[in-house]
């Protein structure tokens, strides 16, 4: 009994078979059906590699939300050199509440302000780099996931000792300040702080030193992360008047970012240039020096690094290799069809009448062999 019903179950399962075996000896080939299966397999081959590379490579995922974090600080992160000595310029914040931020945080360092060869390289790098993301925004997505390989985004030092006076100040560092709009100022004079507000104490300053040209080495906002570019990142001002003012309107958006290599809290920013020359008599009023003023956007975004899945990669191959095979195989039916129906129509090859074929075996018979016959009615020498 368990063998009778395990022949059943065997037979069963015989009947279910979706892959039916055909002998060899039914099987008809072609060279025809050999040239498109060849092709065929090539094809297959070199989608699936293509697939392949997709499957490795990974995308960024954008997502918004409402940013509901107010209570946490706001890292900003200076590196401006500024064509003064360090005694006659100052800097600090001032956010929308009126509080002062002290710029204890910040460090005033005597350098030179011309770059050396190697350092005017490295800006002129950061510059195309810049111009580059601004008419292509989809490097922001390689600068994400690449980094730079971990790549250092400031100012090389120089390579050698100057000689020359130091005429400028580097003002770098961190602060930290409340997550509301806030106004940087660089002007001159040390900055000094009253119940009435905040000044700078420019009276001991000669006006003919003033100069505010600048560069930007690097401005971020939250956590520094390497290989980031920033917007301003190797920004130069070059001025002859001592009265200009420099503004930058910028737009802070929390960021997110979640890749293979690295997952911190840093902020984008969009910025806004503007300069005018401080003239009262002509109606153009404000005091001369560098104002950097931010805003926070309400908005957070979430930039993730996405991979393909493996079911995905899977599901796709089979898509191509399933795919090739059916077209392929309609495709050369097709043309065996339409090949069948033009020899039925001009009578060609299998489809050519009988006697035409006998007499055309005929006459190859006659060319191959060249022996004329004799007649039966000649006699014989």
């Amino acid at each position: 009994m368990r063998r009778l019903s395990r022949k059943k179950a065997l037979s069963l399962v015989k009947e279910l078979d979706a892959f039916p075996k055909v002998s060899e000896s039914y099987v008809e080939t072609s060279a025809s059906g050999g040239t498109v299966s060849l092709l065929a397999f090539t094809t297959m081959a070199l989608l699936a590699v293509l697939e392949f590379f997709v499957y490795q490579d990974t995308w960024m995922k954008y997502e918004y939300s409402v940013d509901k974090d107010f209570s946490s600080k706001l890292r900003i992160n200076i590196d401006i050199t500024v064509a003064m000595k360090c005694q006659h310029v100052g800097a600090d914040i001032l956010d929308l509440a009126e509080t002062m931020i002290t710029s204890s945080g910040l460090q005033y360092e005597s350098v030179v302000f011309e770059l050396t060869p190697q350092q005017r390289l490295w800006q002129r790098t950061l510059l195309l780099i810049q111009s580059r993301l601004r008419e292509e925004h989809a490097l922001q997505e390689v600068l994400y996931k690449t980094l730079l390989k971990g790549a250092p985004t400031a100012l090389p030092p120089r390579e050698d000792t100057s000689m020359e006076p130091l005429n400028a100040c580097r003002i770098h560092g961190h602060v930290y300040v409340n997550k509301v709009a806030g106004n940087l100022h660089i002007t001159v004079g040390k900055p000094i702080h009253h119940p009435q507000g905040h000044a700078h104490i420019a009276a001991f300053v000669s006006h003919e030193t003033y100069n505010f040209s600048h560069r930007i080495d690097h401005l971020s906002f939250g956590e520094e992360i390497p290989g980031i570019i920033n917007p301003l990142d190797g920004t130069e001002k070059i001025t002859q008047s001592n009265n200009q003012m420099f503004q930058y309107f910028i737009t802070v958006v929390p960021t997110k970012l979640n890749t293979y290599k690295v997952s911190a809290d840093t902020h984008q920013f969009s910025v806004t240039e503007r300069e005018r020359v401080i003239n009262h008599a002509a109606g153009s009023h404000g005091v001369s020096g560098i104002f950097v003023k931010y805003d926070t956007s309400s908005l957070m975004v979430t930039v993730s690094e996405q991979h393909m899945p493996l079911w995905q990669f899977l599901v796709r191959l089979c898509g191509i290799i399933g795919g090739i095979f059916s077209t392929t195989g309609m495709l050369h039916g097709l043309v065996g069809s339409c090949f069948d129906i033009f020899c039925c129509r001009f009578k060609l090859g299998l489809y050519r009448p009988r006697e035409e074929v006998q007499l055309h075996h005929q006459m190859n018979n006659l060319n191959n062999h060249q022996i004329p016959l004799q007649d039966d009615n000649v006699p014989h020498q």
